[in-house]
């Protein structure tokens, strides 16, 4: 990349930290994805004109096409960046391949496997030691608040409040929403904190830091595994998701789900229908004026 191609990167970055609070990660993404498409274009990222743009698609005809609509998304919106800045006159991203992707569906849990490893997980913290306190304190959280593995790991060690059914969580990309705690994870972490120091940082702590997300993807397969799960079904996001589908299962509101899971579009929410479907036709066959109608 030249230089000055990569003081262009550095100011659109600079913007999407200061005005959309794209985290960390992101920038990164963002940075590697525009970094790559440069040297796909020969050094000529500012520069690049339409004929350039277009040409793109072949070059990039052995990536999977969830990483070509991933580095088109970021070339458009670096575009229009420029433009936005007057740095350009004209946007060339019109050229740039549109992969048609389809959503994958999320993996999940039934009811009755999430069950099994709440008992396996209860009967383990009946002895009261301190990791199968914490571990079930975990599997509370993932899968009633639904949280990220992220914001789990992260949560300081005042994060919730005695009598407090909610505690307001600094989410993807800096979003804060309500999340409710019920009283068996309040319980659940009211136990683990015995354990933890008082002068600790984090809810979680491991060492000097607070728990790493790759540990806590560790200690969820053992805990499938220990219910007689096959662990390679199991995940932290795999129980966010069962938290969701169950809820919905259970009649809560589309909108009222985006805000407890934090999505900023309620596409990304609207995924979880899928598994209620039997349960929505049943819901219209007994309530539509029409189903009582006589033929």
């Amino acid at each position: 990349m030249t230089p000055d191609d990569r003081a262009l990167v550095d100011r659109f970055l600079d913007m999407l930290a200061a005005e959309a609070g794209a985290s960390p990660n992101t920038l990164v993404a963002y940075r590697n994805d525009l970094e790559r498409s440069a040297e796909a274009l020969d050094g000529r990222l500012g520069r690049a004109d339409p004929d350039g743009i277009g040409g793109l698609g072949k070059q990039w005809r052995d990536l999977s096409p969830a990483t070509v609509a991933r580095r088109s998304a970021a070339l458009r919106r670096f575009y229009g960046f420029l433009v936005d800045e007057g740095l350009r006159t004209d946007d060339p991203s019109a050229a740039l391949p549109r992969p048609r992707l389809e959503r994958p569906l999320p993996r999940i849990l039934d009811s009755d496997e999430v069950a099994r490893m709440f008992e396996e997980a209860e009967a383990r913290a009946a002895s009261d030691a301190a990791l199968s306190l914490r571990n079930l304190a975990l599997l509370e959280l993932l899968y009633g608040s639904g949280l990220r593995a992220s914001e789990l790991v992260t949560l300081p060690r005042n994060a919730l409040r005695k009598g407090q059914p909610f505690l307001i969580l600094r989410g993807k990309g800096a979003k804060e929403r309500l999340v409710p705690i019920s009283s068996r994870a309040e319980a659940a972490v009211e136990r683990w904190l015995e354990h933890v120091p008082t002068k600790g940082l984090w809810l979680f702590p491991s060492g000097k830091k607070h728990l790493s997300r790759v540990r806590l993807f560790q200690i969820v397969r053992v805990m499938a595994a220990d219910a007689g799960i096959a662990p390679e079904r199991v995940s932290p996001h795999v129980l966010r998701h069962a938290f969701a589908t169950h809820l919905l299962s259970g009649g809560a509101d589309l909108r009222v789900l985006q805000s407890l899971l934090g999505h900023a579009d309620i596409a990304t929410t609207q995924i979880y229908t899928h598994v209620d479907s039997a349960r929505l036709v049943e819901l219209v066959n007994a309530r539509h004026p029409l189903a009582t109608r006589s033929r």
